[in-house]
């Protein structure tokens, strides 16, 4: 009795481990009922039936990469390349995925292979260069319509890689050389008709200041003379008026006017003019003086 219960409960705790799944997170089972598709179980504890269910696969439902090896490739105008490419995937239906192909991996890599072949095989040498992503956006636009009856979806294709030949390399290395000498030599000539250009208008501006510094300096020069020669003409007009003034207030007769009118002419007599002109009103003074001499010798006679 004892070795009934003993098998009993060795039976009942291999049917519980076969019966209790658990699935864990971002995957999912497929699950067979014998030998047919039952169901997909998600993520958690799962109850199948010992020996009539059965775990067909263990789908990841994760974002997966697949390194597609290099391959060599023949371009339009008939060089051999090698390319490296790297796809990134991700299973949207298990059931699809496990039953519609036999090898979702391997299809995956064959197609990616072939399609390519096809596009770059109508793509020159330096388009393969210049249109990388170009290509990759065909790639996962192909590779995502041809994988969506596998439940696949194709989220990016990215190439790591283009080899050229040894041969190609060299020429496109001396090519790129040339290329930057020659960059290098038209930064140079602008760099130098830049300069010589901020030469010329330095000099150019300088000597616009130095002809506007000139004539500002006329200007102030002709003002400040011109401001001389009115200070002079107010200061002898000022002079002249308090003359005028002083005269008017002494209230000179006419002979103390005439003597000095003629001391007046004594003075210009003296300067180095070899003509004198005599005003009309001083010959009268000088007549005067000869009939006061008339008088002074017939007083002595």
């Amino acid at each position: 009795m004892m070795w009934f219960l003993i098998v009993l409960l060795v039976i009942i705790l291999v049917i519980a481990f076969k019966s209790i799944k658990v699935v864990r997170q971002s995957e999912v089972y497929i699950i067979e009922r014998l030998g047919k598709f039952h169901k997909v179980a998600d993520a958690g504890l799962t109850i199948i039936i010992p020996f009539f269910d059965h775990v067909r696969s263990v789908v990841s439902l994760k974002q997966q990469t697949m390194d597609v090896p290099p391959q060599g490739v023949i371009t339009k105008d008939n060089v051999t390349i090698t390319i490296d490419t790297v796809v990134f995937y991700q299973i949207t239906d298990p059931a699809k995925a496990v039953y519609e192909i036999q090898s979702l991996k391997k299809g995956i890599e064959y197609l990616a292979i072939t399609t390519i072949r096809d596009i770059v095989g109508k793509m020159d040498l330096d388009e393969t260069f210049s249109s990388r992503d170009g290509i990759n956006s065909q790639l996962r636009t192909i590779l995502d319509d041809a994988t969506d009856r596998w439940g696949c979806k194709i989220d990016r294709v990215e190439i790591k890689d283009i080899t050229p030949p040894a041969d190609i390399r060299d020429a496109m290395e001396k090519q790129m050389n040339a290329e930057r000498n020659k960059r290098a030599l038209i930064l140079e000539a602008e760099a130098q008709k830049q300069s010589a250009v901020t030469i010329a208008e330095g000099k150019k501006q300088a000597a616009i200041l130095e002809a506007e510094a000139d004539r500002e300096s006329r200007i102030r020069r002709a003002a400040g003379e011109a401001q001389a020669i009115k200070e002079v003409a107010e200061a002898k007009a000022k002079e002249i008026a308090m003359v005028y003034d002083a005269i008017k207030s002494a209230d000179p007769d006419e002979k103390l006017v005439q003597i000095k009118s003629l001391e007046a002419l004594e003075e210009i007599a003296k300067g180095d003019a070899n003509k004198v002109f005599i005003p009309f009103e001083a010959t009268s003074a000088l007549s005067s003086l000869g009939a006061v001499k008339e008088i002074l010798k017939d007083d002595k006679k």
